[in-house]
């Protein structure tokens, strides 16, 4: 019997292993909801009435509608009635739904407001956050939230082995506030088209949640409880009462026209070389249905995408950088296979960026939604000639059906070939990666307790054509994880195998040839009773690799000595770890040769002490410190943080991280500086300038971006991008390698 034949029989068995009188207990099969325990709250049809939409709640219309409040405090103290009261209301007409809330305030000059960007994170404000789950599948929603200055950020929820919110979905709507002396409203307006929905049912799931910064208050309307929340569909109440909505059409058109100019230092031949262009593109957006969507797109751009921020790699494994790019965010909660795995059969930014530099791409094409129980994403790229790289083709499928009331069971494939790849002599290189997943899901378990299982198994072809030498084994992971994500007490154990040669062609692998089992376990209680400690929580992280031949590789045990949250919103923790680590060969630490760690058994002992202030100051920061042993000597990190914000719409922080390493005969020392400037007008209205630099590359990088949200669907971007290179070698110091420039129009038309 051959090894996959083998672990797939032992997982059949171990899942059959759990007696059938469990099921119920564990909750996996349960299809029965307890409806008494729902909360509901009615849409209004608006009748050709027509809304002021200026942020203040006083329309008649409004007014004769019952608020409905009733939210309970989730911290600091769970179940406890609020200190302030929240009312909303919720009306619609054929092509928009619309939200009135009213947030009350008995201090309005306390309330804190600091952000105006789009997207920009809301730790620092007061806030008020909602949930559509408009198939009622309890497993993914849309996200949104404003603060009392008009900020809009969104998002996509998903629901697998945990709860993962994409914010860098942005959907096209529209929020209007007002500050009062009986706190802050808004009104908001959603067009139907903006988001997916299933036209037959009258009903979605919903759920509200409104943020008291000063007071470090969270409230929610529904699933107050610690182990549930927002972003837990599976704990939101129901919207009732829509009917008549629709999409129009469902056609949308997103021409772009972009100007860019660019100039770049050669080194040995001439000096300077400037290129400039202007060019055209576009997006086609149509609903098949209501529910799923077709997307082309055309010589696609992304100069507005904003810059990586910079690392220092002190690893012998890759680091992984997030996706970033508009085309590949719509979409990838479907696309996500086994998030908790770190498993990435599928990782985007293999596609049109070698080495973070971008591609050109051609052309591409989309259709992701839902038919019924079933989740489809079909992904089509076309990368053009750029210097030696030849063109390419990009294919990726993902297929997950839905059943019970939160477990699902996928499948993806993936296929990149290379137009006259010369590696092996063939006109065309096929490299195809397929994939299925489990996972069974449960957040009813001994109450309303979350249990999770998974399971995957991912494989792909030989890199080569010629190569019969490498089995199925090699090429191929494998492994399943129990989770308990709950407070106070969370868990999880997982366990995974990597083959020798696995390389998904279109995904993102750190390591291969190991066996790794984790298990993990946390303690979080809340001090509701104390006036100084809001919660500390406690645990044990460990991490037992071996080789494929059972030879101990990695082991990792740490403790979480206790990490403190305070009243007052500061932070304070203690880590310790020990380390073990098996060199098979040198590691060449820098990439220079300038410190080598020789083959060998290595154990070290390490600390980490961090501590924050709480974020809605003006000023605020943090520190962390870390030391130990690192391979032949010992570790030393600082990295400080500090955010200043001086006046309403000025935001400044500050980042630099230091590290110093002795090592056997040798050592060094590393430093990274950041700086982000933004500077935002309106909440429509936005300059931002992210600064960085490392003395290991030596290159001071800017990145500039101007964003003007004419009307939602509308934006003018304009990027400026500047590198300079330190090199005292050659005695030129900071001396000009790239610079460009790029001014980026978008409109949008719906049908």
């Amino acid at each position: 019997m051959n090894f996959q034949n083998h672990f797939t029989k032992i997982m059949i068995n171990a899942i059959y292993q759990i007696p059938i009188y469990l099921i119920p207990v564990l909750g996996f099969g349960q299809d029965m909801d307890n409806e008494n325990d729902v909360k509901e709250i009615n849409g209004y049809s608006l009748n050709g009435i027509e809304l002021r939409m200026d942020g203040i709640v006083d329309e008649e219309f409004w007014t004769t509608i019952p608020g409905n409040g009733n939210f309970l405090m989730q911290e600091p103290k769970e179940g406890a009635e609020p200190t302030e009261q929240t009312e909303v209301r919720i009306a619609f007409d054929s092509q928009n739904i619309y939200i009135a809330v009213v947030c009350y305030d008995s201090s309005p000059s306390d309330i804190k407001t600091f952000q105006k960007k789009r997207d920009a994170p809301l730790e620092t404000d007061d806030r008020f956050r909602w949930i559509f789950d408009t198939f009622m599948d309890k497993r993914s929603a849309y996200f949104f939230e404003i603060n009392p200055l008009g900020l809009r950020g969104d998002g996509l929820i998903s629901s697998g082995q945990g709860q993962t919110l994409n914010k860098d979905w942005d959907g096209i709507w529209n929020a209007w506030t007002y500050i009062g002396d009986f706190g802050w409203s808004a009104e908001i307006k959603i067009p139907f088209r903006s988001i997916n929905f299933d036209p037959k049912s009258d009903i979605w799931g919903i759920n509200f949640q409104r943020t008291i910064r000063r007071k470090n208050e969270e409230q929610l309307w529904t699933g107050h409880r610690r182990n549930q929340g927002l972003l837990r569909p599976q704990n939101a109440g129901i919207l009732t009462g829509l009917v008549g909505h629709s999409q129009g059409l469902g056609l949308e058109i997103v021409p772009y026209g972009i100007t860019q100019y660019s100039k770049e230092y050669n080194e040995g031949k001439d000096g300077y070389s400037s290129t400039s262009s202007a060019d055209l593109g576009f997006d086609i957006n149509y609903n098949i249905t209501s529910q799923l969507k077709a997307s082309i797109t055309y010589n696609t751009d992304f100069a507005q995408t904003e810059v990586d921020n910079r690392q220092i790699n002190l690893t012998r494994f890759p680091l992984r950088f997030p996706e970033k790019r508009d085309f590949f965010l719509e979409g990838s909660s479907i696309l996500q296979f086994a998030p908790s795995s770190n498993v990435d059969p599928y990782f985007s930014r293999r596609i049109g960026l070698v080495k973070g530099l971008p591609i050109p791409i051609k052309y591409g094409g989309r259709l992701i939604g839902n038919i019924g129980k079933s989740n489809i994403a079909l992904l089509h790229v076309r990368t053009g000639r750029e210097g030696e790289l030849n063109p390419e083709n990009f294919s990726v499928a993902r297929y997950t059906r839905n059943f019970w009331k939160e477990s699902s069971i996928g499948l993806i494939y993936t296929h990149r070939s290379t137009e006259d790849d010369i590696l092996f002599g063939n006109p065309i290189q096929d490299r195809k990666t397929w994939g299925t997943d489990l996972n069974l899901s449960t957040s009813e378990f001994l109450g309303d307790n979350t249990l999770q299982f998974s399971a995957f198994f991912v494989a792909h072809n030989p890199a080569s054509p010629f190569d019969n030498s490498t089995s199925i084994s090699d090429r191929s992971v494998r492994g399943f994880r129990f989770n308990f994500p709950n407070q106070p007490w969370s868990a999880w154990v997982s366990y995974r195998e990597f083959g020798d040669e696995y390389d998904p062609a279109i995904g993102f692998n750190q390591r291969n040839g190991f066996k790794r089992l984790q298990p993990a376990i946390n303690y979080a209680p809340l001090f509701e009773k104390s006036s100084f400690i809001r919660e500390i929580e406690w645990g044990i992280y460990y991490e037992y690799l071996t080789s494929l031949e059972n030879k101990l590789l990695t082991e990792n045990l740490r403790f979480n000595l206790g990490t403190i949250r305070f009243e007052s919103g500061d932070n304070l923790g203690v880590e310790v770890s020990r380390n073990f680590e098996f060199l098979n060969e040198e590691f060449d630490i820098l990439g220079d040769s300038t410190v080598i760690v020789a083959p060998g058994e290595y154990v070290n002992w390490g600390y980490e002490i961090q501590a924050s202030s709480a974020s809605f100051r003006k000023v605020s920061g943090s520190i962390g410190y870390e030391a130990g042993g690192f391979w032949t000597g010992n570790i030393t990190s600082l990295v400080m943080g500090l955010t200043i914000r001086p006046a309403l719409g000025i935001n400044l922080s500050s980042g630099y991280t230091h590290t110093q390493v002795s090592a056997e005969n040798s050592g060094f020392s590393t430093n990274l500086f950041q700086i982000d400037l933004g500077l935002d007008f309106t909440p429509d209205i936005s300059l931002s300038s992210n600064i960085q630099f490392d003395d290991i590359s030596d290159v001071l990088g800017t990145n500039t971006r101007f964003r003007w949200i004419i009307t939602p669907g509308t934006d003018i971007f304009f990027v400026y991008n500047h590198n300079w290179l330190n090199d005292p070698i050659l005695n030129r110091r900071l001396f000009t390698t790239q610079q460009g420039a790029a001014m980026k129009a978008v409109y949008t038309y719906r049908f």
